[in-house]
């Protein structure tokens, strides 16, 4: 039966909201199905608010992805700020998507994705409005199934009550897998009922509630074994493995409100193996896998036709890594000049940067803003995170963005580093006058600006660094505060350096939420009904609440937040993912920790891209390739590009 739109009920609730914008849909590239004629139908959630989530990528793809199949059905929901939310409670108006602002209840599947574990408490949010049960044991064959995948899900512990499946890795292939599992299973009559259909999809994702967990009386994992025959000990990520035959999206959504990126972006490639130590992202999305130059122009121009964006984002995890990226700036610098489209660069290593890069980013009389992330403030830092970055690499990177008319750059560095000392951290402050001086002295000006940003480091899940004791909160204030001092310092220089910094609490309960068990969905239940809401919004973070919350739900157990966070784990402790696989062998990352600590000085870890395999052991645990070119293609403006922005 047809499922009818909540509109009429939402509509009179909206002037009375911030933004309400951002709840009427609408958008250039969206799409409304027919309810009836499709066999599944998916809701998408990007569990934080509209301007957030609107341009986040993966859902967009896996948007495009289910509504190109015939029977098919795939809408977009977000979380609704707090003061829509007391509305909707009261005048009882369930969770919707924006397209057709249909009931998220009524769908087949609600899926979720997690860039953040801060977005936790949001998801709770979302599945109460929706008229869910919050607990995964308590839903009824009638409701939607609660699907979560992206990268904060490589860990789903501490939410995994509360999901009925978790996909790990990349969805593309996946979300389809998993439709054919579902269409399938309705039109036999829904055989064995919920269980029954989560028993076929456990080939496909990981369900936590076929899996039991153990606990040793000091409150560390025993052991966690599947509960039912057939199902695996270990789940394994999914890898796409030619990105040249995904080039989504195709037909990017244009949002009706502001969003904090407004631009058409285009994956240059997937996965990294430059092997930092304390980056997740490189570690779980490995091999690298990179587009070919002309699908790159291709989706490019395509996708600025079909949206009108002004603003062309190059991304990747270090996008100046990919083995063409100078053919691939100055052909679509070719392509585009004269006109009002520009390019941007947003993840830019500093040791790959060049003048070609700096010319052709700025062709159009355009310089958006350039940030680089050096990450630890000395060269010995720098080292124990395997960020081989020196001194002489940043100052050579920055005197080409000044003098190539950047009159400011971003400095991106984190605070908390295992190892790290206080002159660590006060390195930063020399670091950023003689990026001054530089700028200053190659661009023959004084109105050079450079603003150091500074974040508290957390050890994350399948990382070197996943057996890390992270730094108090008090420690990494104390540095903080000790920097911005040191920086203020020099009157000469004090004026011309921004300072942004994010104080170490939230930190601590990122980690909390990184690196815990299903012991700390009590946890996120108890913040989320004393009033949790988007905590990765300083102004919304509580750090007492999840203070006070820990507290009463870990007082009946052996663990508290400190055991999560600052204490260091040994080899022999089994890790809440141990049976999680993301391709990566447990003793080689363990022997990168030993090597990143060791008082000789931490071992540098080479880019198996350009050197012999170093045995991460991702390719033959998962039957892949790292897949790089170059291909020796360019691109052919007059004959692939579309006329646009009036040359």
């Amino acid at each position: 039966m047809p499922v009818e739109s909540v509109y009429p009920e939402l509509e009179p609730l909206l002037p009375r909201v911030r933004k309400p914008i951002q709840y009427v849909g609408g958008e250039v590239g969206s799409v409304v199905k027919d309810w009836d004629s499709a066999d599944v139908r998916w809701a998408l959630c990007y569990p934080d608010a509209y301007e957030v989530g609107l341009p986040n990528q993966g859902v967009q793809i896996l948007y495009e992805v289910l509504n190109e199949r015939d029977g098919v059905l795939a809408e977009r929901t977000y979380t609704v700020w707090p003061d829509l939310e007391a509305l909707m409670r009261e005048h009882g108006v369930p969770q919707f998507t924006v397209d057709a602002h249909r009931p998220v209840g009524a769908f087949d599947v609600l899926g979720v994705s997690f860039a953040t574990e801060m977005a936790y408490t949001n998801l709770l949010t979302v599945l109460d409005l929706a008229g869910l049960p919050l607990f995964s044991s308590e839903r009824a064959g009638h409701h939607p199934l609660v699907i979560a995948g992206g990268h904060a899900a490589f860990n789903p512990e501490p939410v995994a009550d509360f999901l009925d499946a978790v996909v790990l890795g990349d969805g593309e292939q996946a979300v389809l897998a998993i439709t054919d599992v579902i269409r399938d299973w309705k039109r036999a009559g829904r055989p064995g009922g919920r269980d029954g259909l989560l028993l076929k999809l456990s080939t496909i994702a990981y369900v936590p509630r076929f899996y039991d967990v153990e606990y040793h009386p000091d409150g560390k994992i025993s052991k966690v074994t599947p509960n039912l025959p057939g199902v695996s000990p270990t789940v394994s990520k999914h890898t796409v493995m030619d990105l040249d035959a995904w080039p989504y999206p195709r037909q990017p959504i244009v949002p009706v409100a502001e969003t904090v990126h407004e631009r058409y972006s285009v994956e240059l490639f997937r996965g990294c193996t430059r092997g930092c130590r304390f980056c997740q992202a490189g570690m779980i999305t490995r091999p690298v896998r990179e587009r070919s130059i002309t699908t790159i122009g291709s989706m490019v121009a395509k996708g600025v036709k079909a949206s009108g964006f002004n603003e062309v984002g190059l991304l990747s995890l270090s996008s100046a890594d990919h083995s063409e990226i100078n053919e691939i700036a100055v052909d679509l610098a070719d392509c585009y000049e004269g006109t009002n489209v520009g390019l941007s660069l947003p993840s830019t290593r500093v040791d790959a940067f060049n003048v070609t890069l700096a010319n052709e980013l700025s062709r159009n009389g355009r310089r958006s803003g350039l940030t680089f992330a050096p990450e630890g403030g000395s060269e010995r830092m720098r080292k124990v995170i395997n960020k081989m970055v020196t001194e002489q690499d940043l100052i050579r990177t920055v005197t080409t963005a000044y003098a190539s008319g950047w009159r400011q750059v971003k400095l991106y560095f984190m605070c908390g580093l295992p190892t790290e000392t206080d002159e660590d951290v006060l390195a930063v402050a020399q670091l950023a006058r003689k990026v001054i001086e530089a700028g200053r002295e190659s661009s023959g000006r004084r109105d050079i600006r450079c603003t150091v940003s500074i974040g508290g480091f957390v050890p994350k899940p399948h990382t070197p660094f996943q057996w890390a004791a992270q730094c108090a909160p008090e420690v990494v204030d104390d540095r903080l505060r000790a920097l911005g001092g040191a920086l203020r310092a020099d009157r000469g220089y004090g004026k011309a350096i921004g300072y942004r910094y994010h104080d170490g609490r939230p930190a601590l309960i990122e980690g909390l939420l990184s690196r815990g068990d299903r012991r700390v969905g009590g946890v996120i239940l108890a913040a989320w009904r004393d009033g949790a809401r988007f905590d990765g919004w300083s102004e919304h973070f509580s750090f007492e609440r999840w203070q006070r919350c820990a507290e009463t739900a870990l007082a009946r157990e052996p663990v508290d937040l400190a055991w999560y966070t600052t204490r260091e784990r040994d080899y022999s402790e089994v890790l809440p993912w141990d049976h999680l696989d993301a391709g990566l062998d447990r003793d080689w990352l363990w022997q990168d920790w030993q090597d990143s600590i060791a008082p000789e000085g931490a071992g540098e870890v080479e880019d198996c891209r350009w050197t012999p395999c170093y045995e991460c052991g991702v390719c033959p645990a998962l039957g892949t390739e790292i897949q790089v070119g170059p291909t020796g293609e360019r691109l052919d403006g007059r004959r692939l590009l579309p006329v646009v922005g009036g040359r």
